[in-house]
């Protein structure tokens, strides 16, 4: 199947089945959509044995998915599109599990956080599309995604990388609007990505410090090193009054959100042992030393994070005071 040409009812295969990957899952599945989703470990086994709990606003159901264990489970056919809903730092060990198995021309959708997930597909598969994920959800305990939005469940603006709109975006877009989201097809897809990629900058700030005026500045400090970083690197982006005026009230109002923090936090919350920050502030410390940009608070808002995490950290335990203190910084 070519991505120009695929038409007709497509088969979704969701890996990664967490907060983003779990809820659009369901809600395709609720719309009649044919969906496989893959998962691991205890969240596998509670999905096979009890259903999905989906939360969406203040509606609780169980939701049965088709479940299995492994890519090379999944029954692979021509209209097959992949979900790829995994964190960035899992996407290379997907990525050659699903180069194993999947039809090269399989369409591989980075329904995920970060900029680097749409190049690194781009190895493995020609048809690569991008997604701007727009979602207040979360996954903190195996069988359960809370989505917390009593409008619409997410955001999710679709279009092929690294440019451009074929058939299937314009499908996958039809589809997440019949399953309640909010989706336009984009050719630019990615310049809304790198808007959303500055937003995320702040994500380690939320899964590491206290609440307060010193984090706000630390988040401040990060998105300021990451608009210099993308400039001179010539990325394109779209203007925050653009990014704004998108969403408007479309996901608010939210509910349950003291339950959850971002997407790290969740992660650091959960004791996973890794985090997405090295594709995100280490997105920005990259760039920045490709392109001669400083970036201290980047730098030091991934270290932190990072160890935080090997250690197993409580979320939150930290005064974001002292990381400015450390970049002679104060609030």
């Amino acid at each position: 199947m070519s991505a120009e040409s695929a038409g007709g009812p497509h088969r979704y295969v969701v890996v990664g089945v967490g907060a983003v990957g779990g809820g659009v899952a369901a809600l395709l599945h609720e719309a009649g959509l044919d969906v496989t989703a893959v998962a691991r470990g205890e969240h596998l086994a509670r999905l096979r044995a009890e259903g999905l709990r989906l939360s969406v606003g203040h509606e609780e159901r169980v939701v049965r998915l088709r479940t299995v264990g492994s890519v090379g489970e999944v029954d692979w056919h021509d209209e097959t599109v992949v979900l790829l809903a995994v964190k960035s730092q899992q996407t290379a060990a997907v990525l050659a599990d699903l180069a194993a198995h999947a039809p090269p021309e399989t369409p591989v959708v980075c329904l995920q956080n970060g900029v680097s997930n749409e190049r690194a597909a781009l190895r493995h598969f020609a048809h690569v599309h991008a997604v701007t994920v727009m979602m207040p959800a979360s996954h903190l305990a195996p069988g359960r995604v809370v989505v917390h939005s009593l409008g619409a469940p997410g955001l999710l603006d679709v279009g092929s990388y690294p440019a451009g709109v074929d058939a299937v975006d314009e499908a996958l877009s039809a589809d997440l609007r019949a399953a309640g989201f909010e989706s336009l097809p984009r050719p630019d897809a990615m310049a809304w990505k790198h808007r959303k990629l500055l937003m995320n900058l702040g994500n380690g700030v939320d899964a590491a410090c206290q609440d307060g005026a010193a984090a706000e500045r630390l988040v401040a400090l990060v998105r300021e090193e990451g608009e210099r970083v993308l400039r001179a690197a010539g990325v394109a982006v779209v203007s925050r009054e653009d990014d704004l005026a998108r969403r408007g009230e479309l996901l608010r109002p939210l509910v349950r959100r003291d339950e959850a923090g971002s997407s790290t936090w969740q992660s650091l919350a959960r004791r996973t042992g890794d985090v997405e920050v090295d594709h995100l502030n280490g997105e920005v410390v990259l760039l920045g030393r490709l392109h001669g940009v400083p970036t201290p608070a980047n730098e030091l808002v991934q270290r932190t994070v990072n160890r935080l995490a090997r250690d197993a950290s409580d979320v939150r335990a930290m005064d974001a005071a002292d990381l400015l203190t450390v970049l002679g910084e104060q609030v």
